[in-house]
């Protein structure tokens, strides 16, 4: 394995979504709504290919390959964060 394929897999999912920025959160939140990248795009009012570098850094730290992967992520912390506040 070389050093840009190692990734941190013991890190907890509280973590990860810890180091999304702001941005990256609202990207996520979008994904998770089911918004293709040129809607949320329009919405935060930023490029379509801004949208596509969040989308790769934060799939990067949430250690998922794809969107859906990530929009799962997102709604079992929402799920959890929901849990813990009962």
């Amino acid at each position: 394995m070389t050093t840009t394929e190692v990734r941190v897999l013991d890190r907890s999912p509280q973590a990860a979504f810890g180091d999304l920025t702001p941005t990256q959160m609202k990207v996520l939140a979008g994904v998770n709504s089911g918004l293709l990248n040129k809607q949320i795009a329009f919405d935060l009012g930023i490029a379509e290919a801004t949208v596509k570098a969040h989308m790769t850094a934060l799939m990067r730290k949430l250690n998922v390959h794809n969107r859906t992967q990530a929009a799962i992520a997102a709604q079992a912390m929402t799920h959890g964060l929901r849990s813990a506040a009962r």
